[in-house]
């Protein structure tokens, strides 16, 4: 039996309504918009109202990154139209959805090639960029499709070790791309995956206009609109600038809460994309996920609002683990990446039998464990069960 959301408009709404009582209490009645801080939450009190606590069987799932809001209002309503045209390819309005996002990021829509989320272009950009000699450098905790495309195309992999608290080696990458007799192609995940931290631009952005001969540089930005930190900057407006070295890969999974439709796109010059074009079966994107992407574009409301339910479930979920003292990673992300105690494998187990999926290993931190970030109410529970766990010594 499908599981379909039938009141989609009234869920959402309950979720926004639930959000705003919260934001209330913690900032005195201000509104969504206005800032939170931890001062004003330490006090706040929970309704949880409208939460059924979980079980094994009907989890928190809190393991892959996804947004817990579901789709935009309007982004499903647009979806459901769709149906009834589906029969048709959405030519006109894949036309259209690049031409939005050409205007976005202030670019000619023939800077734009939309792909089936941000993996399809990782894919095109690694086959068009990896002739024989060519290497890939990432450092050596990353996302992991650029080096799993790589080893199916045969590249060389430089795996560059981070520094302290998992940050990247600028420097260290440098110095393999200047020492490699041969192409480079660069994969710079950023905020990065699994870590929720940003690299500051000044670190990136003199490294790219330095324009290293033989190098293109792959900057996936798929989480960058969950970043509050200022010393972030897309890559964005130096391709809007000429910059022909770099390929930015967006997705309409994160902040759009659109995982499952499948949406995404790169954009860099438009030579780069005539390459990438033809290591893509073209632009053959759902007519659903088209115009769910077309429809929460416009969602501003919607946009603010996925931002500041994600900045308060952060919230709540680093003051645990600051009262348990657990260490963990800035987030810049809709996700944390924390210290253990225990064996992971042990944390996931018991977390899976109290209602909670939790991210998988993520090797060489293998006493780290990733926890994404659910509704403010799911994780005042999860803060809850972290506090349990505490009591009896298993974290």
């Amino acid at each position: 039996m499908m599981n379909v959301i039938v009141n989609d408009h009234e869920a959402v709404d309950a979720k926004r309504r639930s959000l705003l009582k919260l934001s209330g209490i913690m900032a005195g009645g201000a509104a969504l918009t206005a800032g939170f801080n931890a001062a004003t939450f330490a006090a706040a009190p929970l309704s949880k109202s409208a939460f059924t606590p979980p079980t094994p069987d009907r989890p928190v799932r809190i393991n892959f990154n996804e947004n817990p809001l579901g789709m935009s209002p309007k982004a499903q309503a647009a979806a459901r139209d769709a149906v009834l045209k589906a029969n048709r390819y959405a030519k006109a309005e894949i036309i259209g959805l690049r031409q939005k996002v050409a205007e976005h990021h202030h670019v000619s829509p023939s800077a734009i090639l939309l792909t089936a989320g941000s993996s399809e272009g990782i894919r095109a950009a690694v086959e068009a960029w990896s002739p024989q000699g060519s290497q890939l450098v990432i450092p050596e905790l990353t996302y992991g499709d650029g080096e799993h495309f790589a080893k199916i195309a045969g590249m060389k992999i430089a795996k560059v070790k981070m520094l302290d608290n998992w940050a990247f080696d600028i420097a260290a990458m440098k110095a393999v791309v200047a020492n490699h007799r041969g192409p480079s192609l660069v994969y710079l995940v950023n905020p990065n995956n699994p870590t929720a931290t940003i690299t500051p631009a000044d670190l990136i952005e003199p490294w790219i206009t330095s324009k290293p001969a033989d190098t293109m540089f792959i900057v996936d930005e798929a989480y960058a609109e969950f970043v509050n930190d200022q010393r972030f900057r897309s890559v964005s407006p130096l391709i809007a600038q000429g910059m022909d070295n770099i390929i930015l890969l967006k997705t309409f999974s994160k902040i759009h809460a659109m995982a499952g439709m499948r949406v995404g796109y790169a954009v860099a010059h438009p030579d780069a994309i005539a390459r990438l074009e033809k290591h893509v079966a073209g632009e053959k994107i759902n007519f659903c996920g088209v115009d769910a992407a077309l429809a929460s574009m416009d969602d501003h409301a919607f946009i603010a609002y996925s931002k500041k339910s994600n900045d308060l479930s952060r919230q709540i979920l680093v003051k645990a683990l600051d009262e348990l003292q657990l260490p963990y990673l800035p987030s810049e992300g809709n996700f944390v990446f924390h210290q253990l105690r225990t064996p992971l494998q042990t944390y996931q187990k018991r977390m899976a039998e109290s209602g909670v999926l939790v991210g998988r290993a993520f090797p060489p931190a293998d006493s780290w464990c990733r926890i994404s970030l659910g509704t403010p109410e799911e994780m005042q529970w999860v803060a809850d069960k972290l506090r349990e766990f505490r009591k009896k010594d298993w974290v």
